[in-house]
């Protein structure tokens, strides 16, 4: 950190891997490290290529429920960092599906069933994925069986298992059916006319997402239940269920079903008559928000045992029983996981364009109203546009518009790289199949000397990474600063790897590795807002390393924790300076831990810069994995300010380094915790990679 700030002694060298798979990080982050794969070849086995750019889509996860960190996994990221591979046969869906290690399956053709209501037995680490719009699957579906997680299931068309007997009871052919699965994301979809029901959700089967599909011409679109357990959580959002009779969906004892911006439509002069919308049945904890029921009988129905709260909800030439109510206690989505909501009244427009397989997988319509994204290439060998990443950066018009897309082949650059604060909406991106195929580094300090001889850098100007403009993006890569502290004690020994000072800032599989002050998070001024969100990252360092006034959301990542230069092992995770009234820095469902001592280091202290008093710092450490390096006092004071009065708390860890509350340790109520949720931090803004 900058001047006035109280150091600990120098810290080492050590350059050691991000310890991923370890402590339990997706697989993503760390399966594709040594190879990467070609794309839609005309073989089904996959082509090696060290330069092939894996695609968005191939690497997305899920939101809803199905991104919530349980059941020992870390979202729901199906195949991603497994093989991608193109099917166009049976045989090859079936071998690639039911295989156990992980891939990304393209369907690049209309697959038929033999026989007719196949289901293919999926296994875990899955992503089936269709090619464009030809990716169908065509008199049978897919099953997921007890403890089968972390499949994905997007942009197909699955269809055409109907036998002609409307409620039929003896053909059981579902398009997707799950018996005892969790994490589990289904996405722009369409699955229509198939024999028993398009969706069912079934055996305490949870942290299931399913949105933005078409489910239509069906007589049982969606159930979810055949369990008396009250154990699992569901999200449905953004789904067109068109021209169903019941089940659209009904839920059966689930503990928290949150069904939001949902289109339930009964076409006037069909055969096809709605019994019933949406149902919650047994006890079943329901909120249903901002959805549009058009011409539904019985739009929404609950059962007697049942909590069901409504908001926003529009009805259109429904008629019957329209429901809510119930005695169960009422619950808030964001203390799970980040949502936004739309008018229902722009509903069925929305979903009419953007539900269903889309020509470029993992688009909405959305998405395609904005201006497209300008790409720049980046490569040392010359393959590209520029050699370096500033240069691309350099090649950004002053005050764009729209995004513009830094993508930056395999390979080290050694450079500092400054995206300046007239230059929003950029992003630079690795291309190759792990974030460590791609790395900017240098090695300015604090007290390094300027070329020029004008004086030091200072903390924020020995930073690697500067990203100083609005709605920046870092994606798969590594930024490093290796200044060799051992070799220069005679100088101020913060070195900052990554840099933020703007507004909307997301890290996006990144690993932030350094000593002293890996991760520096601020705002453009004092008075100003300055909101990063880090994602299934990896930062690591020893001092003070992630710190800063920025409101800071870590999410879904590891935190390795460095001996220092000479060995020793004493240090802390945060120092935030959070202005007062502001939110400061929130670990939530990430681990800390590293090669160190036992009961080494805090969590965190708190720094008022220059002896400012004004100054509130904050960081909230929840539901997180905390090693036996965390001390049994994790909070340190600094500077003379103790840190009782500021805002340090925890909520939830677990770990040998998790512990009881006490007067040095304070713990969140849930009622407080509710209060510190991710949305609490984000506000308004939900972070997408772009």
């Amino acid at each position: 950190m900058g001047t006035g700030v109280a150091h600990e002694p120098p810290h080492p060298r050590h350059r050691r891997r991000c310890k991923a798979l370890a402590v339990g990080l997706p697989l993503a982050l760390t399966a594709a490290e040594s190879l990467t794969y070609g794309l839609f070849g005309a073989a089904t086995q996959p082509q090696a290529s060290a330069a092939t750019t894996v695609p968005a889509w191939a690497t997305a996860g899920a939101d809803g429920f199905a991104s919530v960190n349980a059941l020992g996994q870390n979202g729901t990221y199906g195949g991603r960092g497994g093989r991608v591979v193109t099917v166009k046969t049976l045989a090859d869906l079936e071998q690639y599906a039911t295989a156990s290690d992980p891939y990304v399956i393209v369907v690049a053709a209309a697959i038929r069933m033999d026989p007719v209501g196949k289901e293919i037995k999926v296994r875990s680490d899955k992503t089936i994925i269709g090619s464009g719009t030809s990716g169908q699957i065509v008199g049978g579906g897919f099953f997921l069986g007890q403890g089968v997680h972390n499949v994905i299931t997007r942009n197909l068309t699955i269809r055409d298992a109907y036998q002609g007997v409307w409620n039929d009871k003896e053909h059981d052919y579902d398009g997707i059916q799950m018996d005892g699965a969790h994490h589990v994301w289904i996405d722009h979809n369409d699955i229509r006319h198939m024999a028993d029901g398009l969706i069912d959700s079934r055996k305490d089967t949870t942290y299931l997402t399913v949105s933005w599909n078409k489910l239509s011409q069906e007589n049982k679109a969606f159930g979810i239940g055949w369990t008396d357990h009250v154990t699992a959580d569901i999200t449905v959002h953004h789904n067109w269920i068109r021209e169903t009779e019941q089940r659209s969906p009904s839920t059966d004892n689930v503990a928290h079903a949150h069904l939001y911006k949902n289109y339930l439509e009964d076409e006037a002069g069909t055969t096809i008559k709605s019994s019933y919308g949406n149902y919650a049945r047994g006890r079943t904890n329901m909120l249903l928000e901002n959805s549009y029921f058009q011409g539904m009988n019985n739009p929404v129905i609950r059962d007697s045992t049942a909590t069901l709260v409504q908001r926003g909800n529009q009805f259109s030439g429904t008629s019957g029983r329209n429901e809510s109510g119930g005695k169960g206690a009422a619950w808030d989505p964001k203390r799970y996981y980040p949502y936004t909501l739309d008018k229902a009244g722009d509903v069925p427009a929305l979903l009419k364009s953007g539900a269903g397989p889309r020509t470029s997988p993992g688009t909405t319509a959305t998405a395609t109203t904005k201006a497209a994204a300008t790409t720049l290439t980046v490569a040392r060998d010359g393959s590209g546009q520029y050699k370096t990443v500033q240069a691309a950066v350099d090649a950004v018009p002053a005050n764009n518009a729209s995004r513009v897309v830094i993508s930056v082949k395999p390979g080290t650059y050694r450079e500092t790289v400054k995206v300046p604060a007239n230059k929003p909406h950029v992003t630079i991106r690795g291309t190759g199949g792990s974030r460590k195929d791609t790395v900017i580094v240098h090695n300015y300090a604090a007290g390094t000397t300027k070329p020029d001889g004008s004086g030091t850098y200072g903390t924020p100007g020995s930073a690697t990474v500067s990203l100083q403009a609005d709605d920046s993006q870092l994606r798969n890569l590594t930024v490093t600063n290796d200044f060799d502290e051992a070799r220069h004690q005679d100088i101020a020994n913060q070195a900052v790897a990554l840099l933020t000072s703007a507004d909307k800032v997301m890290l996006d599989s990144v690993i932030i590795d350094g000593d002293q002050d890996t991760l520096e998070m601020e705002t453009a001024a004092k008075d100003r807002t300055g909101r990063v969100y880090v994602t299934n990252s990896c930062v690591t360092g020893n001092v003070d390393f992630v710190f800063g006034r920025a409101t800071a959301v870590i999410d879904k990542s590891v935190i390795t924790l460095k001996k220092r230069w000479n060995g020793t092992s004493a240090g802390y995770v945060t120092a935030p300076s959070t202005p007062a009234g502001r939110k400061g820095i929130l670990i939530n469902r990430s681990t800390v831990g590293g090669d160190v001592s036992a009961a080494s280091f805090f969590l965190g202290r708190n720094w008022h810069p220059g002896g400012d008093t004004t100054v509130d710092p904050q960081a909230t450490v929840r539901n997180s994995t905390l090693s036996a390096a965390v001390k049994s006092t994790p909070w340190s004071d600094m500077g003379g300010f103790s840190w009782k009065d500021d805002r340090f708390a925890e909520y939830k860890n677990t770990g040998a380094g998790a512990g009881a509350a006490s007067s040095n340790r304070p713990q969140l109520t849930d009622a407080q915790a509710a209060n510190q949720e991710l949305a609490d931090w984000l506000g308004d803004w939900t972070p997408t990679a772009s």
